[in-house]
């Protein structure tokens, strides 16, 4: 795994450290293919259970760096070639493939978290931030809209009205307004060793469960309230009586720590299919 991105796995919980602080962590190619193959190799490894993202330095992502612009090849990737045609394509990846990921992915947020960078966040499934985090959608700056999954995450956050301002305006938000707005979760001292404790919290329980919840909360909040309570239905069923599900019973009965076995779906593409069955 490149140095851009660091791994460190404990106790079932991945910790993904963005590392180029003296750039705030901002992305350019190599990092985005770092950022892809951490999501990638941790949706498939079945030991972990939850996973932390935070930046090294002094800020989270200051998002896009801007000497790509000047590389030729980087606007022509975006249009054509293996970096193009399907979706997520290569430049949303680096945020939406962390709602594929099938367990919680709780974002660790300090100091700037531009562009790039709150699109991985909006991306997570829980943000907690230090107090110092200022946040912004800020590709209007540039001339351009969010490109990296914001567009299909701000909206699951925030109202429609915000949604638009914040993206218009690309505005700096300070970390008291965006709690207040639904951008953050929590504030906290120190977000990082929070993050830490909630995701070994989480790594506890049963991980079928967080996962099949993780999917139905996803998979559920745009559609209508009947297919809703069938997903329901049918993911409690691949729940019920399961090894995993029988040992949280039994270690709740005799109030000792649940030894849970790996994870049963390694991605939400093998759930999907098995639910199609």
């Amino acid at each position: 795994m490149s140095e851009l991105v660091r791994i460190a796995i404990e106790d079932h919980v991945a910790h993904v450290r963005l590392n180029r602080p003296d750039k705030l962590n901002a992305l350019n190619p190599a990092m985005f293919e770092a950022i892809i193959q951490a999501a990638n190799g941790l949706r498939s490894n079945t030991d972990v259970r939850a996973v932390v993202i935070s930046g090294e330095g002094r800020g989270f992502c200051a998002g896009l760096d801007l000497a790509n612009f000047a590389e030729p090849s980087f606007i022509d990737d975006f249009f054509h070639g293996d970096k193009a045609g399907y979706w997520p394509n290569f430049y949303q990846q680096p945020g939406y493939a962390w709602k594929q990921v099938p367990v919680p992915v709780i974002c660790a947020l300090h100091g700037a978290v531009f562009g790039g960078g709150i699109q991985i966040a909006l991306a997570a499934d829980i943000r907690l931030a230090a107090r110092d985090t200022r946040m912004s959608v800020m590709e209007i700056k540039w001339g351009l809209i969010p490109d990296m999954s914001g567009s299909q995450t701000l909206r699951d956050l925030v109202r429609l009205d915000v949604a638009k301002e914040l993206t218009f305006t690309g505005r700096v938000v300070e970390a008291a307004e965006a709690l207040q707005l639904g951008l953050l979760t929590r504030l906290c001292d120190d977000p990082v060793a929070e993050a830490v404790a909630m995701a070994k919290e989480i790594a506890g329980k049963n991980p079928d469960a967080i996962s099949l919840g993780k999917y139905l909360l996803e998979h559920s909040r745009h559609g209508d309230d009947l297919a809703g309570l069938k997903l329901e239905e049918t993911l409690q069923k691949q729940l019920l009586a399961s090894d995993n599900q029988r040992e949280a019973v039994a270690a709740g009965m005799q109030k000792r720590e649940a030894a849970f076995r790996k994870r049963r779906f390694t991605d939400y593409a093998e759930l999907a299919a098995i639910l199609k069955q």
